[in-house]
């Protein structure tokens, strides 16, 4: 709900324009880079519980404050606009984009334990069974991603933004609660998720396995363990402040070299490409249809048309792997995306594309960093068709004519071909861009010894998020609404590296058998799984 809304409430804030949306999530995507490896680690040390309780806490209460925070900008913006010549306005939008961080990375943890370790453990060793929690959980998200967006999106169509945020904070109060009481019930029925193996034993068994040494040697390796435990806390005492100083660094040197080492390298950065991209439903797309003319009741609609075919890729999901095996599933989910991203790069051309290669793409942002244009002001609902976007364009609202009034720039039948092409294809490529998640995600779930699934996991956020970031970049150097076409194209060769990253992947992983479609896998990439049949439920 909060993911839909805070994208409109940043449009409406600063005046139809991207801007503040790509600042919010440039900011966002760098401290997941930045912290996703810290993060992680700090999911790895302590217990499960503690660590759910406390992520969910945290972002549910920084989301409180943010909805509360907004609500009094939206309250009195004319008269913060006038207070020390727009900073105190300038400062509540940093602060209000920094709560939210926050309550990103909350969440990022609360995923990364949830989705990419509980599940682990609840499911035990049956991976088919793994896979159809994995599923389930997607169809959950999806249908809250539904549910959520229409509600919202109703409430600030009929109502008013401060309501919408009135009612986002309320209700994250009142969930707040209900999860908290949900997680301890999955905890206090699954006795195996109290216990934790630690990094020490399983690095041990894994030396052990591979060096095959007589019975002697690892009595005499448990003991050196032993004793450098002992003798742990006397070097903490003498360098503790360095030593404290260093840690972050160190965490987030080794989990970037522990991921590069994963046999699901390629896989992982392969999903992280996908999120070099404006063609799907986060702030960067929903702004951009903003400004077209949508309102927040369209948008919600095709959010949850979007969730509807999520789904459908869960289910897709779940038949071919059953059918053709994990590894493959990723292969022909890939190609069903990249099919249907075509649209979206046919959209660029069409009638209606407000792709114009006469104006600069960096007209807008430098007009508002080096020109000291006004901060804009929230256009009231009667005024939206007399109200000329920050770019110089005229406004594109479906079906209503420019505010200059000039005839030759108001074309009689509206051209909806361009807008429609766009989320055809962005809806339908849901379908293979969920199926293709869940896979990599199972991949990383069944390759990843358990003391290392925080901080692995934390660093393929962080390269989800670096390549985010650089999409976000690029909107920041180019947010005017005649630059998105270019951002499409763009957006479709990187999913398209992405697509080829894992393909290498797979080839290497089932080598001549990558094209036997019908038969499962020979083997899973695992070196750590059973050689027994386990996909039995």
């Amino acid at each position: 709900m909060w993911h839909f809304a805070v994208s409109v409430f940043l449009v409406e804030l600063y005046g139809n324009s991207l801007l503040l949306t790509a600042v919010y999530g440039l900011v966002v995507a760098g401290s997941v880079l930045l912290l996703g490896a810290i993060i992680g680690d700090w999911v790895d040390k302590n217990s499960r519980l503690k660590v759910a309780q406390t992520s969910l806490v945290v972002q549910n209460v920084s989301v409180i404050l943010c909805g509360v925070i907004l609500m009094v900008i939206f309250l009195f913006k004319t008269q913060l606009l006038t207070l020390y010549h727009g900073w105190l306005l300038t400062m509540c939008y940093i602060l209000v984009i920094t709560i939210a961080n926050i309550a990103n990375l909350a969440s990022t943890a609360t995923a990364i334990t949830i989705q990419r370790d509980w599940i682990v453990v609840v499911a035990g060793e049956d991976r088919s069974k793994l896979a159809d929690m994995n599923a389930t959980i997607r169809r959950i998200d999806q249908l809250t991603n539904i549910l959520a967006p229409m509600a919202v999106g109703q409430i600030m169509t009929f109502g008013s933004p401060m309501i919408g945020c009135g009612f986002i904070s309320g209700w994250n109060l009142m969930s707040m609660c209900v999860e908290y009481l949900l997680l301890w019930k999955v905890y206090q029925k699954t006795p195996s998720l109290a216990l934790k193996s630690s990094k020490v034993e399983e690095s041990e068994l894994k030396q052990l396995n591979a060096k095959k040494e007589s019975d002697t040697k690892p009595a005499e390796g448990v003991q050196l363990i032993v004793e450098k435990e002992v003798a742990e806390p006397q070097l903490e005492k003498e360098v503790g402040c360095a030593t404290r100083i260093a840690e972050p660094f160190i965490t987030f040197r080794d989990g970037w070299v522990a991921y590069y080492n994963q046999p699901v390298f390629l896989a992982g950065m392969g999903l992280a490409f996908l999120y070099m991209t404006v063609l799907g439903f986060d702030c960067i797309t929903t702004g951009y249809a903003y400004t077209q003319g949508l309102s927040g009741s369209v948008l919600s609609l095709l959010m949850g048309a979007s969730a509807v075919t999520g789904i459908l890729g869960t289910v897709a999901f779940t038949w071919l792997r059953r059918r053709c095996g994990l590894v493959r599933t990723g292969l022909v989910s890939g190609a069903a995306q990249f099919a249907c991203l075509t649209l979206c790069a046919i959209s660029v051309f069409m009638p209606g594309s407000p792709l114009d290669l006469t104006v600069s793409p960096f007209a807008d942002i430098s007009a508002r960093l080096f020109e000291s244009e006004p901060l804009p002001t929230i256009a009231s609902p009667g005024d939206k068709s007399e109200v000329a976007f920050a770019t110089g364009m005229p406004t594109l609202l479906n079906g209503s004519a420019p505010g200059n009034g000039d005839p030759e720039m108001s074309p009689e039948p509206v051209p909806l071909i361009s807008v429609s092409l766009l989320f055809a294809g962005v809806i339908a490529a849901r379908v293979g861009l969920w199926s293709f998640d869940l896979t990599v995600t199972q991949l990383l779930q069944e390759n990843v010894m358990e003391s290392e699934r925080g901080i692995i996991n934390g660093v393929q956020n962080s390269m989800n998020y670096l390549l985010d970031l650089l999409h976000f970049i690029m909107v920041i150097l180019a947010p005017n609404p005649e630059a998105f076409g270019l951002l499409v194209l763009i957006s479709v060769s990187f999913v398209a590296m992405g697509h080829i990253m894992y393909f290498r992947f797979a080839q290497k992983a089932l080598g001549t058998q990558l094209f036997a479609c019908c038969t499962p896998d020979p083997k899973a990439v695992s070196d750590s799984s059973p050689p027994a049949n386990t996909s039995t439920v």
